[in-house]
């Protein structure tokens, strides 16, 4: 039975009996599943899940920005009454950004990096046919101080890969809340911030949003959040609505054992008992490490010189975990980049089993680069939009010598291990330039897989 609430005259978006198709293939047949829920004036509705949940995908619905191939087959999604599924394209543009706004997960994805700042702000004014030239720039420079941008003057000029990340994250609230919204749906937009900016964008939105008097739909993984800043949670898994209501007593009174899940997996601060490590050698020794960037200097930009680490030591004994914890900027990221080399220290010692990273070349380097692996933090960043997910997984080991039919089996093993679901766009044996399909030999729920 589907989880619903009575619609109230303070309703600002009302989404109601809402199914969302994914195409054939998919690791299901619907994205979103009888999905009802109410975005209530002035309050903040948090929306939780797992990634799949379908909790973004019911948010690009009310946008109008489903992919292609995804469609809304049944339900409605009524805003001030009138229903967005019904309306067209050029009437959907007419809304984005004049009453509803939208932040989303990664501003380097959503941000246009050939364009200034105060450009992109002033093109949301501009695309709704709002001020003069310089009114826009004059309310792009406003909007900034509003969010709290360090020298808003400065920032306005400058590109978003010369701002931080919490920063770029303050550009898109601005262009979010350019046009004063009704509603503002947040997509995640703390997930890849460290906790110290996250807090700070957290208490930005809910300032912004009480002295505006804001709805907000908030969509997030993390019930740390939901439990900062929300008036009201939905939590959705597989698709469904499990649990809605009140924060207070989802949080702390949870129905459904997903929620009670979900809100166990929170972690604590408690430190975790002491767990004996290897005595011999450690795997990995770093010995006064020193890296230092440097810009060019220009007519009128002045040369930079940023010390990112200095004299940084520490070891890693076998099936030992260290955490690298520090704020944007700390050098933690350039750090592990210097490891993986990436990025080549100026100074210091890298000592992978006595083996000096730091002093490799060529071939000697790259017969070494296998044993260090990275996760690196935006995959949309990091994943080749042009190639299939399984030969990315197969390219290293391809790369290694490992013949293409064996490497192309263990991405499929390797895909199976992190519970993805396989699809066609994933390992597909025609989607690969090998001799035949009967050269691959895949694990054997995966064969009777359409190509």
């Amino acid at each position: 039975m589907p989880i619903t609430e009575n619609q109230s005259a303070d309703t600002v978006l009302s989404i109601r009996d809402l199914n969302i198709a994914l195409p054939k293939g998919a690791d299901r047949a619907l994205a979103v599943e009888d999905v009802s829920y109410d975005v209530k004036r002035g309050e903040i509705m948090c929306v939780v899940g797992e990634s799949g949940s379908g909790k973004s995908m019911a948010a690009n619905a009310v946008m109008g920005l489903l992919p292609k191939g995804v469609n809304a087959t049944q339900g409605e999604i009524l805003f001030e009454g009138q229903d967005l599924l019904a309306l067209t394209e050029k009437q959907h543009r007419a809304l984005r950004g004049l009453k509803i706004g939208m932040i989303f997960q990664e501003p380097m994805t959503a941000l246009n990096p050939l364009m200034r700042v105060g450009a992109q702000i002033a093109e949301v004014f501009e695309a709704h046919g709002q001020y003069t030239p310089k009114e826009r720039q004059a309310r792009a420079l406003e909007l900034l101080i509003e969010v709290g941008i360090p020298q808003p003057e400065k920032a306005i000029r400058a590109y978003p890969f010369e701002l931080s990340g919490g920063q770029r994250q303050r550009v898109m609230i601005a262009m979010a809340l350019a046009l004063e919204p009704v509603l503002l749906i947040a997509d995640e937009p703390t997930t890849a911030l460290d906790v110290t900016t996250q807090a700070q964008i957290l208490e930005l939105i809910r300032d912004l949003q009480q002295r505006r008097g804001m709805s907000v739909m908030f969509i997030t993984h993390d019930f740390g959040v939901v439990a900062e800043i929300a008036n009201r949670v939905c939590v959705m898994r597989h698709g469904k609505i499990v649990e809605l209501g009140d924060a207070k007593p989802v949080l702390q009174n949870p129905q459904d054992p997903y929620t009670q899940a979900l809100i166990a997996a929170i972690p604590s601060n408690a430190v975790p008992p002491h767990r004996e490590t290897s005595q011999v050698a450690p795997l990995l020794e770093i010995k006064q490490l020193n890296k230092v960037f440097r810009s060019r200097g220009g007519w009128l930009k002045p040369a930079r010189e940023v010390r990112a680490l200095e004299d940084v030591s520490l070891t890693l004994a076998r099936g030992e975990t260290v955490g690298i914890v520090g704020e944007s900027g700390s050098g933690k990221s350039t750090l592990g980049r210097c490891v993986v080399r990436l990025e080549h220290p100026d100074s210091g010692e890298l000592l992978l089993d006595g083996v000096n990273l730091s002093q490799l070349k060529g071939d000697a380097l790259r017969r070494e680069r296998h044993r260090v692996q990275m996760i690196f933090q935006d995959p949309y960043a990091s994943l080749n939009p042009r190639t299939k997910v399984g030969m990315a997984i197969a390219q290293g080991p391809i790369a290694n010598g490992t013949p293409k039919a064996a490497a192309l089996k263990q991405a499929g093993e390797l895909l199976d291990m992190v519970g993805l679901v396989p699809a066609p766009w994933s390992v597909s044996p025609t989607s690969f330039p090998v001799a035949s399909a009967s050269a691959l030999v895949l694990p054997e729920r995966w064969r009777s897989i359409p190509s």
